[in-house]
């Protein structure tokens, strides 16, 4: 079974399932501004899926300093978290549900 790290400053909680992962790093973490647009989102997986769907991989690097291989990473990380991840139920939970989506 895979397990979700948070790796959210230095952050190395794991979680069995990464609906898990999604709700912690959306209430047990700092908010963070986007250093492109301003907009104040959680850290982890929707400051990320913010930066890609948002804005352009060329905005993303200039604004974060950001490497080619520092795209990829968070690209990966994104697209694995999608691929896995019930989003029903985490904004559920993150909503205030039992997560019973």
């Amino acid at each position: 079974m895979t397990r979700w790290e948070c790796a959210i400053e230095g952050d190395d909680r794991q979680f069995d399932n990464v609906e898990d992962l999604i709700v912690h790093q959306s209430t047990d973490h700092e908010r963070i501004t986007c250093q492109v647009c301003g907009t104040v989102i959680p850290d982890g997986y929707f400051a990320i899926k913010h930066a890609f769907d948002e804005h352009s991989r060329a905005e993303y690097v200039r604004a974060y300093d950001a490497s080619a291989g520092d795209v990829r990473r968070r690209e990966s990380v994104k697209e694995a978290i999608e691929a896995a991840a019930n989003m029903g139920e985490v904004i559920d939970r993150l909503e205030g549900g039992d997560g019973s989506y």
